[in-house]
C-alpha cells in the first residue's frame, strides 16, 4: 500500500526481455537500502524487487502490467517515481494507492500557468465514473486532485516541487502517464453497479 508521495526517482539502466515479461535494472538513491521480496512503487506500479547491487536494484513487470501501464516503453535513461510502502504509523500525506495501474491516460496538453504546471489527459471513457470534480487519482505514482473534467479527459496541476522532483517535468503532448484510479471509488462504483432493480 502507497499514498501517491514520491519519494526519489531511479534512472532505468539495462532492460532484458523473456517470455513476454520484461525485467529492469534500476538505479536510484533508494536502492541501496531496499531488501529482496521488498515492493517499491514505479511509477505508480508496485513491483517486487528481486536483487540489489550497490546503487541498482532490479525488478519485472509481467505481461499484464507491461499491457496496462507505460512499462512497456521504457528503455535506459528512462526516468522512474518511486516510492517505498506506507507504514502504519506515519502521517498519511496522498491518499490510498495499492500499486494497481487501471490503464495510461495520454498527455493532451501540457502548459505553465502563473507558477503552477498543468496537465491535461485524456482516457478512456469506461472509466468516466471514477473520475469526479476535485477527487483523487494517481498519475506515474503521485497523488494529485483532478478538475475541469469532461467525459474523457481531466486536468491536473502541478506545484513547482512536484514538477521539479518527479518525471512530470518530462511529460509532454503525447506521452502516456500511468493511472490508478481512487480505490474507494471502485468499490462504489462495483456496488452500484451490482445492485439490482426492485421486482414490480
Amino acid at each position: 500500500m502507497f499514498t501517491g508521495i514520491i519519494e526519489k526517482t531511479g534512472t532505468v539502466k539495462e532492460v532484458f526481455s523473456r517470455d513476454g515479461n520484461k525485467t529492469f535494472w534500476i538505479s536510484s538513491p533508494l536502492s541501496s537500502c531496499l531488501k529482496t521480496d521488498q515492493s517499491l512503487s514505479h511509477n505508480g506500479v508496485c513491483l517486487t524487487v528481486e536483487e540489489t547491487r550497490e546503487d541498482m536494484h532490479r525488478v519485472t513487470a509481467i505481461r499484464e502490467t507491461l499491457l496496462k501501464s507505460n512499462l512497456d516503453n521504457w528503455e535506459a535513461g528512462t526516468l522512474v517515481n518511486l516510492e517505498k510502502c506506507m507504514l502504519l504509523h506515519s502521517r498519511f500525506d496522498g491518499h490510498i494507492v495499492q500499486g494497481h495501474v487501471d490503464c495510461t491516460a495520454e498527455c493532451t496538453q501540457a502548459r505553465s500557468n502563473e507558477g503552477s504546471h498543468e496537465f491535461r489527459f485524456s482516457f478512456d471513457p469506461v472509466y468516466k465514473n471514477l473520475v469526479v470534480e476535485k477527487g483523487s487519482i494517481c498519475l506515474n505514482g503521485i497523488s494529485l486532485t483532478i478538475f475541469n473534467i469532461s467525459l474523457n479527459e481531466f486536468t491536473v496541476a502541478i506545484i513547482p516541487y512536484t514538477y521539479e522532483n518527479t518525471n512530470m517535468n518530462r511529460i509532454k503532448k503525447g506521452h502516456k502517464a500511468n493511472v490508478e484510479f481512487d480505490l474507494i471509488g471502485k468499490y462504489i462504483n462495483r456496488i452500484n453497479s451490482n445492485q439490482k432493480k426492485p421486482s414490480i
